[in-house]
């Protein structure tokens, strides 16, 4: 994979192709991969460099949970090893199906329910980093301020190394910068949703990690002509071209892109030696 790192926080040395551990839990709708297949998966991630994965308490479905996944394959954790959860309006995986108004996640008890069940289901006594999620209710009338002061607190307990947001914009991070130190971003962005085009440069320069979910398109897979002829210059796959367009777009990129199958693990991880040339980066572009 490439050697590539990035200080996560400042001091949580990563590599910038992490996995993502949604998929193997078929959370929150969608085929997973048999038990023992996830658990290879998770340990063959390791093996091949992998050093970030990410997850959360509330990825689970019909009793099966990323996090007690993550933990049978890969307790007693490596010790270069950074798991990055989040919490939010969800606790539980089943709470999505919840009217807004019975989403209790983001109150100052729901988010120490869903911190202290990540620590639990982990096995761990501090959680590297806490994704505050936001956008799972009504952004006109929430506010990322009381949760994360929360968080802060949990994180002063010793809970928490490091704090990051999700599903928040340009203005929200800077609301959120303004309360505590953030470590990263976890947006939708990819080679065919770029929206976030500014708050990724804005990341970059102010040293925050952006780790884009959905990479290669999540439910909606990329596809394009153009995807297509680069692909077939380098003999690589469409998601690997993918990938390796995230790393080139900006030096504070974390990948993790989530699989259920062994063989796409090694390919999202072999994307990360996949070079494209300036001619291929301007025909992405367009």
């Amino acid at each position: 994979m490439t050697t590539e790192r990035w200080a996560l926080g400042g001091d949580l040395s990563v590599a910038r192709i992490g996995y993502g551990a949604m998929k193997l839990t078929g959370w929150p709708r969608g085929d997973r991969p048999a038990r023992e297949t996830a658990l290879a998966i998770l340990r063959r991630a390791v093996e091949l460099g992998v050093n970030h994965i990410d997850t959360s308490h509330y990825y689970s479905r019909d009793g099966v949970a990323a996090n007690e996944l993550i933990r049978e394959a890969l307790h007693p954790y490596p010790d270069d090893l950074v798991i990055v959860t989040k919490v939010g309006a969800l606790v539980e995986g089943s709470d999505l199906a919840l009217p807004a108004a019975e989403m209790t996640g983001l109150t100052p008890g729901g988010l120490r329910r869903g911190v202290e069940a990540n620590l639990r289901s982990l096995g761990v006594d501090r959680l590297d980093v806490v994704n505050l999620r936001m956008g799972d209710l009504d952004r006109s009338t929430t506010s990322l301020a009381a949760p994360l002061e929360t968080l802060l607190a949990l994180r002063e307990e010793g809970l928490i190394r490091h704090l990051g947001v999700s599903n928040v914009s340009a203005a929200e991070l800077a609301e959120a910068r303004a309360i505590a130190p953030i470590a990263c971003v976890q947006n939708l962005y990819n080679l065919s949703r770029r929206d976030d085009d500014p708050l990724v440069d804005a990341c970059a320069e102010a040293g925050i990690a952006y780790v884009p979910y959905f990479p290669v398109g999540g439910f909606q897979p990329i596809t394009a002509e153009r995807l297509d002829a680069v692909a077939a210059r380098h003999g690589a796959s469409v998601p690997q071209v993918a990938l390796a367009w995230l790393l080139a777009r900006s030096p504070n990129i974390l990948a993790i892109p989530g699989t259920g199958s062994l063989a796409h693990l090694e390919e999202n991880v072999a994307a990360g030696e996949l070079r494209l040339s300036p001619e291929d980066l301007a025909a992405l572009r367009t």
